[in-house]
């Protein structure tokens, strides 16, 4: 009784509905009301089902294609055990200075050069594989590919495909078609399972925006299937996967060294992005939002609520289009190196360590005060 309460306030239709309308006018012609959340509950176990299959397609598939590719799991050498160091690492810092490295070598009673090997080791340790990159990106590829495919095939014969006024013409009375359903379910169920993966994911600078983007994608896709905004919806999601797809087929190739191949997918990419994020999505999709309803109706709080989270969506794109401005920049200057987003691993060569160190170079670099990164 108390849920049923609490459900009847939260979703009471003076917050979400426009003008005078109730939720009986959201009823279709077979009676099934388009504000109904339960329809996206299978949503959690299709996640469920998504990490599952996620984790056979990284074995079976993604790892003979990254072989095919070139990629090779590469044994590391770890880092021995050392209370003394692993306390500094955890503790301090994982890239200490040359005056921590001596005062450390002091009480480890080593070497500084055997000192930096150490934490250069216990690093490479915490830095997620190549085999584990290539990996994610194969599977995200493969999900963004089959999406875009079958987003095109929901809407290339949709009115409000080409013409984006067409999202709001019979609205609310607008049937939901059965593949419009299953295109949400089908796209809300992987972000769910890429937002209940993200702390075992690779993890990059800008997780945190990662996040962000991920809650924000699933409380639109929620509330614009509650609200009846899944015209708008639908259009949203097309638009990101097409761009998706580009940058995790760049990240493959990238992580297999097939460098140009990777600077022609990412400049592809870099150009599809800006057209669909920061052209496409704020002058036809917001604008579609923002500017359109109000021909219908005076502003209410699902109008102030929903572009809201789409304005955080497009600062977002804001955001990722300044990295990958940066990364095409390095990309011309020739100083283009994996995913700017996430650390390279450190080469650890004892053979190249002894030999610059009989050359003097070790001791020149202790003097100096610098310290391999």
């Amino acid at each position: 009784m108390a849920l049923q309460t609490l459900s009847d306030w939260f979703w009471w239709e003076r917050i979400w509905l426009p003008c005078n309308y109730t939720w009986d006018d959201f009823q279709n012609s077979e009676g099934t009301g388009a504000a109904c959340s339960s329809q996206l509950l299978v949503t959690l176990p299709l996640a469920l089902l998504f990490m599952l299959l996620r984790y056979g397609f990284e074995r079976a598939i993604a790892t003979p294609v990254a072989r095919a590719m070139g990629i090779k799991s590469k044994v590391r050498l770890k880092a021995s055990i050392n209370p003394v160091l692993e306390n500094f690492y955890i503790s301090n810092s994982k890239h200490p200075s040359q005056v921590d490295i001596y005062g450390l070598a002091k009480k480890c009673n080593r070497t500084t050069v055997q000192v930096e090997r150490w934490f250069r080791r216990r690093r490479n340790q915490d830095r997620p594989a190549v085999m584990k990159k290539f990996q994610e990106s194969c599977w995200r590829f493969t999900f963004y590919l089959c999406a875009l495919i079958g987003g095109f095939a929901v809407l290339y014969d949709k009115p409000w495909f080409h013409d984006v006024w067409e999202v709001w013409v019979g609205y609310p009375k607008q049937e939901v078609l059965t593949s419009q359903y299953w295109y949400y379910v089908m796209e809300l169920g992987f972000y769910w399972s890429l937002l209940f993966s993200v702390a075992s994911d690779v993890r990059r600078k800008d997780f945190k925006v990662q996040v962000v983007h991920h809650l924000a994608t699933i409380f639109l896709l929620n509330f614009s299937w509650g609200v009846k905004y899944i015209r708008v919806g639908t259009l949203t999601l097309l638009v990101h996967d097409v761009s998706d797809v580009l940058l995790e087929a760049a990240k493959m190739c990238s992580y297999a060294a097939w460098t140009k191949t990777c600077n022609i997918l990412f400049a592809v990419f870099a150009v599809v992005f800006v057209i669909s994020r920061l052209i496409v999505f704020p002058f036809w999709i917001i604008y579609a939002t923002v500017v359109y309803p109000l021909y219908y109706c005076p502003r209410f709080f699902l109008y102030y609520f929903f572009n809201m989270v789409m304005f955080i969506l497009q600062f977002l794109h804001i955001y990722w289009a300044y990295l990958i401005f940066r990364m095409v920049r390095k990309m011309i200057s020739g100083n283009m190196s994996g995913d700017d987003r996430s650390d390279n691993e450190e080469e650890d060569s004892e053979e190249n360590e002894e030999q610059s160190l009989s050359n003097g170079d070790g001791k020149k670099r202790i003097i100096n005060g610098q310290h391999d990164r």
